[in-house]
């Protein structure tokens, strides 16, 4: 059976089956449900918990640890969070300002004496909390990831090399999710207080909640119960890539586990860590619902899907992706963590809201690009193609038809050496999404991949017109204009 045959048949028996398990069976017997219906979509491989009213209802672990041992996830596997980081880099620095040891408004010159004077002294640890602050982020820099985040560094040493870029934009005046601006939290930290942040992580929050399955990772360090990091193309699942952790630091280092975050999530509606003026200020959405560490948006997921507040932040790093979200109007919580690369977990949350509200979650949809990719393999890319636009004309609901599908479909043709296919597959994306830059930056690099220099620079110049805000478009357009 072809992996386009599997998904077909959990989508047919999904739907059979779906209508009534909410109703049936009992909150955490259709949460189960749910998740293993996502698992074997190839959609979920990690843990999970549920808290309702404070209490937890449901934990449990999804496929694989180890792929190759054959170890199963539990409730208790230690998973890289990723971004998820940034909430706890937020927390130790507001028990600073609580301190008086740092203000909000004070600048990063003044809190770090090595950086960069001229940027520096109009920048705040407020807008390096909130995603203001202008200074470009490293991981946007081109091949960044690739050729760079193998190699070790200092603090102060990857702070002067990739965290002082000239400013994007004037301080405060738009917000740009940005890697760099936690970074440089994380050395303050540490100047400010003259002990590592791993150490103030330990002392100043996961000793006194007790989440003794936390801390700062390591690929040197023995760690039992870790989860391995996965990717999962198209034609299997694969070891991700290595990085070193003193890469992504104070914004995306920690690892954790599902009963772990669940302590951290209690926490936060006491004084323990920290006091209510500040939690208050941390939950405070700035530009785009962003405040300290989290995003904070009104979302539809209550009784006759009513707004409620929800708080909540993701995670993606090699082979892992994460997911916390809190309702704390309930006291709800939902934990997903995963590590087999990128997946749809906001769908998920989403379907186990719909549980604990009383609702029944729609079955889980499979991914168009599993779909091309078997047909591509077997017909070619006009095949594929043209079964996109019969999908699309005829039963676009029964996939997930985003244009991340498209562009990972188009990516993972690069990385089998098929810039051909590749481009065909973007050319259909820029078509399918016409105001989105993200398909011309793929059409692009596929040219380049053939040598077709004219067509890269005529698309990375598209991208730009479409997202002025692209330093990979602007910095490559530049390096193939020189060729």
């Amino acid at each position: 059976m072809t992996r386009r045959q599997v998904f077909s048949l959990v989508a047919a028996c999904a739907i059979a089956t779906w209508a009534g398990v909410a109703l049936t069976q009992d909150k955490p017997q259709a949460i189960e449900a749910l998740l293993n219906d996502y698992r074997d979509a190839g959609a979920f491989n990690g843990a999970a918990l549920v808290a309702e009213n404070g209490r937890v209802i449901f934990k449990k672990g999804f496929g694989l640890a180890d792929f190759e041992w054959q170890v199963p996830n539990t409730a208790d596997t230690r998973f890289r969070l990723g971004s998820i980081t940034k909430q706890f880099t937020a927390t130790l620095v507001m028990q600073l300002v609580e301190q008086g040891t740092l203000s909000l408004d004070t600048t990063l010159a003044a809190a770090l004496p090595y950086y960069r004077k001229d940027t520096g002294e109009k920048i705040t640890i407020h807008q390096l909390l909130n995603h203001t602050s202008g200074i470009p982020s490293y991981t946007g820099l081109p091949n960044f990831i690739k050729d760079k985040s193998r190699d070790p560094y200092g603090p102060r040493d990857f702070v002067l090399k990739y965290c002082s870029g000239d400013l994007e934009f004037t301080p405060g005046a738009r917000f740009n999710y940005n890697n760099s601006g936690y970074f440089l939290l994380g050395a303050i930290l540490e100047h400010a207080t003259g002990k590592s942040y791993e150490q103030l992580l330990k002392e100043r929050i996961f000793e006194p909640l007790r989440m003794t399955s936390s801390g700062y990772d390591s690929s040197r360090t023995l760690l039992p119960k870790r989860a391995r990091g996965y990717e999962r193309p198209f034609a299997g699942v694969r070891n991700a890539d290595y990085l070193d952790m003193s890469i992504p630091y104070a914004a995306g280092s920690l690892y954790s586990t599902a009963e772990d975050l669940y302590l951290w999530d209690q926490a936060l509606y006491g004084d323990k860590i920290l006091k209510a003026a500040s939690r208050e200020k941390m939950f405070t959405p700035g530009l785009d619902d962003y405040g300290y560490g989290w995003n904070i948006r009104k979302q539809k997921i209550g009784p006759e899907k009513a707004e409620r507040v929800v708080i909540g932040h993701g995670g993606g790093i090699n082979g892992f992706n994460t997911l916390i979200m809190r309702v704390p109007e309930d006291k709800n919580l939902v934990v997903l963590l995963n590590n087999t690369g990128g997946t749809n977990l906001a769908a998920m949350f989403e379907g186990i809201a719909d549980i604990l509200y009383g609702r029944t979650p729609p079955p889980p949809k499979p991914g168009i690009a599993t779909v091309l990719y078997e047909t591509l393999r077997r017909s070619g890319a006009a095949a594929a193609v043209a079964e996109y636009a019969d999908i699309r004309a005829k039963r676009p609901s029964a996939f997930d038809m985003r244009e991340g599908q498209l562009l990972r479909l188009g990516r993972e043709l690069l990385e089998e050496k098929r810039p051909a296919d590749a481009i065909e597959v973007f050319k259909l994306a820029a078509e399918v999404f016409p105001v989105s830059g993200n398909p011309h930056e793929g059409l692009a690099e596929a040219y380049w991949a053939t040598g077709d220099v004219p067509r890269a620079i005529q698309s990375y110049a598209r991208a730009l017109e479409l997202n002025p805000r692209s330093r990979n478009a602007s910095e490559k357009l530049a390096e193939l204009k020189k060729q």
